[in-house]
């Protein structure tokens, strides 16, 4: 994201970091050739083993950020999830999409990475 808002931050680690996790693109919708987008989640989620129901926004397969409808239903107001699929975590990052949104960060302001993963 071009305004340095590319890591939200968490309060415990995970496969990415100590104190965050990434944030860098914001999948599209729609189709495209070798381009995945909000519309493969429901493939994506049967292929890694993920939770249902969610919508992925952001990931490459070990790691997502996904709406997370599993407590609100499907006309409820998602929570945003960080599901780690290799390590078998779940961390819910914000109880909405806005406050997600508004603790989006520059992940400059975090130092000292821990294992960086494929994430």
């Amino acid at each position: 994201m071009s305004s340095g808002r590319d890591a939200f931050p968490t309060d415990q680690p995970t496969s990415w970091s100590a104190d965050h996790v990434p944030f860098g693109e914001l999948m599209g919708i729609g189709r495209r050739e070798r381009m995945v987008s909000l519309l493969d989640t429901p493939y994506l989620v049967d292929e890694w083993g993920l939770p249902s129901p969610v919508v992925l926004l952001s990931g490459d397969g070990h790691c997502w950020i996904a709406l997370d409808y599993r407590d609100c239903g499907r006309l409820g107001e998602p929570a945003v999830t960080w599901l780690d699929a290799d390590f078998d975590l779940e961390l819910r990052l914000a109880a909405d999409f806005r406050s997600f949104v508004e603790g989006l960060t520059s992940e400059g302001h975090f130092v000292g990475d821990v294992d960086r993963a494929e994430c």
